[in-house]
């Protein structure tokens, strides 16, 4: 089984969950297990955020903001694969090369930078599951904001179930979008010809850059470079050039297929748009809610409802994925290690309750400028992760024969300084009203010194590598140097708790914990009731279970007694972690032997995890013995 609190490595769950080093089978088969780390990256490309730029493009102006999502494509597979690169070659996601890097008064700066990222792109996941729910079933927009934090529960079930259900789950997600508008497509009945005018780079006047703009901003996003390189590590890799070699060309072919298809899921929204809403004169369509109103037009109501099953799904795998990234950058930056269900509930209150006070406050017509602020948000953080992962895979110091060749070097910071450059204007052009009306001189104040700082961060983000000698140091001292190793004597237990669940295994619990103390140790046999009268009563509880298992561990105790060792009883009931933990500590055990019967996943799910509950409530050695 995986370990589930391994320390100083990313998604410590999931780490090395997924063997690659293993090769059997055809060469598709192997391929395979690479492949789904992307799949996850793709669906932020494809988000809610995304539809409100893709529509307003196509109403707008046809089919000839095509090209500008296919070069987003190109700049995102680029800088996707450099994020693998990291994660692959360095076994570091860019949150830990961060705080390995830079001082620690930058690393809080770009950890709250990343953290307001990752509200505002679930701030969009939020509105769109709130809408597409609207669309398809009229519920208020309110309730539908309020509903979203179920899928907390959700995210829980499927990291139980393993990281490959998980991404099964997320690619199926997918296919739902991509298949909704393949359909939409197919009613709509585009010309080919006007499609492919749409790739020849132009752009129509000043309004068609605005748009181009919102487009890049809203496609690449900061998240997803913090998730893939973290993501990658849960494939088991052998150290070896040939084999990080091999995880590297493998890991461009999964990036380029799904990232290829999040880029034919844009296209189609935006082609979708242009043969709808252009081609009518409706060119003013922006909004997603307007959108779908107009969807009809194709001549079936079929259209209307696979736009809100698409939106709805898009939602959904967004939101995975947002929740992923943002235990990558607490644990990357902090170090800190908070329970799945806490991180999930923290991420989503970021976004419902500002979601919930626009909606109450100012009506439902103001969501969709607040989706739009999501994206601008969004924009902002993009360069304050984009420049330090191009740092990292640049130095030969760290990345060795893997280090990113010069015209891959070149493209990157090209890249990069497009992206600082076209989201620092979108920036601007969506703050000069603002700054351009009367009144509000504090917080006209407070937005120019809070830019002026974003700069000054960005400035040293880039310069800072460079003015060290050693751009990557060593990675921090987790654990103290072994200087004292001279004391090599086996611990003695004087007071040995076994935990058994009267199965056929209690001959080898017994066996091992005998193993631990010998004739010198006392012995505690343990064992929780767990009839629906013991949960209610407790130890009240008279029942025939009850009864039968004292007589059942009496019978045990009395063996021991005669092959010559000390041993005591205690029974408990209701909660068996609770209980077994509450025994050893009144008890004074000083060793516990407890089995583990290996089961995961919906197992987990349904019968709980004693293991891991119970070694959190002692502070004395656990034996665990597979059954």
């Amino acid at each position: 089984m995986t370990n589930h609190y391994q320390k100083n490595v990313s998604l410590s769950e999931v780490h090395g969950s997924i063997d690659t080093t293993v090769r059997k089978g055809p060469w598709w088969k192997q391929l395979f297990v690479f492949f789904g780390p992307a799949y996850l990256v793709s669906v932020g490309y494809m988000d809610p955020g995304n539809w409100a730029t893709d529509l307003a493009g196509g109403s707008r102006f046809g089919y000839s903001l095509i090209w500008v999502l296919l070069m987003s494509n190109f700049i995102a597979i680029l800088l996707q694969n450099l994020a693998a690169r990291l994660g692959i070659v360095r076994g570091r996601d860019l949150a830990q090369a961060n705080r390995e890097v830079y001082p620690a008064y930058i690393n809080i700066s770009l950890y709250v930078l990343a953290e307001i990222a990752i509200a505002a792109c679930d701030l969009a996941e939020v509105l769109g599951m709130a809408i597409g729910l609207q669309l398809l079933t009229g519920l208020p927009l309110v309730y539908g904001v309020c509903l979203t934090v179920l899928d907390t529960f959700l995210l829980l079930f499927l990291q139980r179930m393993g990281m490959r259900k998980m991404e099964a789950f997320v690619v199926g997600l997918i296919a739902i979008v991509g298949g909704s508008f393949l359909i939409e497509i197919l009613l709509a009945k585009p010309s080919l010809r006007d499609v492919a005018s749409g790739f020849v780079p132009v752009l129509q006047g000043k309004e068609a850059l605005y748009i181009a703009i919102g487009i890049i901003g809203a496609t690449i996003m900061p998240h997803n470079l913090y998730l893939h390189s973290a993501l990658v590590q849960t494939r088991k890799i052998k150290p070896d050039a040939e084999h990080v070699r091999r995880a590297l060309k493998i890991n461009f072919m999964d990036s380029a297929v799904a990232l290829n298809l999040a880029f034919l899921v844009n296209a189609a929204i935006l082609i979708l748009a242009a043969t709808v809403f252009f081609k009518s004169g409706n060119t003013q369509v922006a909004s997603i809610r307007e959108a779908h109103r107009l969807l009809p037009m194709l001549g079936t109501q079929l259209a209307p409802k696979l736009f809100a099953i698409a939106l709805i799904a898009a939602g959904q795998s967004s939101t995975l994925t947002g929740t992923l990234a943002g235990q990558i950058v607490m644990e990357g930056y902090l170090q800190l290690r908070i329970s799945p269900m806490l991180r999930r509930l923290m991420t989503r209150l970021l976004a419902i309750v500002p979601a919930v006070v626009v909606i109450l406050l100012f009506g439902e017509d103001e969501v969709d400028n607040l989706l739009v602020l999501s994206q601008v948000f969004l924009s902002v953080q993009l360069g304050f992760a984009v420049i330090p992962l191009i740092h990292f895979v640049s130095d030969r110091a760290s990345m060795g024969a893997f280090v990113i060749k010069p015209i891959i070097k070149i493209l990157a910071w090209a890249s990069a300084a497009l992206l600082v450059y076209l989201n620092i204007k979108l920036v601007a052009e969506e703050a000069s009203p603002f700054l351009a009306s009367p009144g509000h001189l504090i917080w006209k104040v407070l937005l120019l010194i809070a830019s002026l700082a974003g700069i000054l961060l960005l400035a040293y983000t880039v310069v800072h590598p460079w003015l060290v000698r050693q751009a990557i140091r060593l990675a921090p001292q987790v654990h103290p140097q072994p200087d004292n190793l001279h004391d090599w004597t086996a611990p003695k237990f004087k007071h040995v708790a076994v935990a058994l669940d009267f199965s056929e295994h209690d001959e080898k619990l017994l066996a091992y914990a005998l193993g631990q103390g010998g004739k010198d140790s006392r012995y505690l046999l343990i064992h929780v009731v767990e009839s629906a009268s013991a949960k209610l009563l407790g130890k009240e509880a008279a029942d025939f279970e009850t009864r039968n298992d004292q007589e059942r561990l009496d019978q045990y105790h009395h063996i021991l007694i005669g092959k010559g060792f000390e041993s005591h009883t205690a029974l408990g009931f209701r909660h068996r972690s609770r209980e077994i933990a509450r025994i050893i500590n009144e008890q004074g055990a000083d060793m516990l032997v407890i089995g583990s019967h290996g089961h995961k996943g919906l197992k987990d799910f349904i019968y709980g995890e004693t293991v891991n509950a119970v070694r959190h409530e002692l502070k004395i050695p656990v034996l665990v013995v597979s059954l």
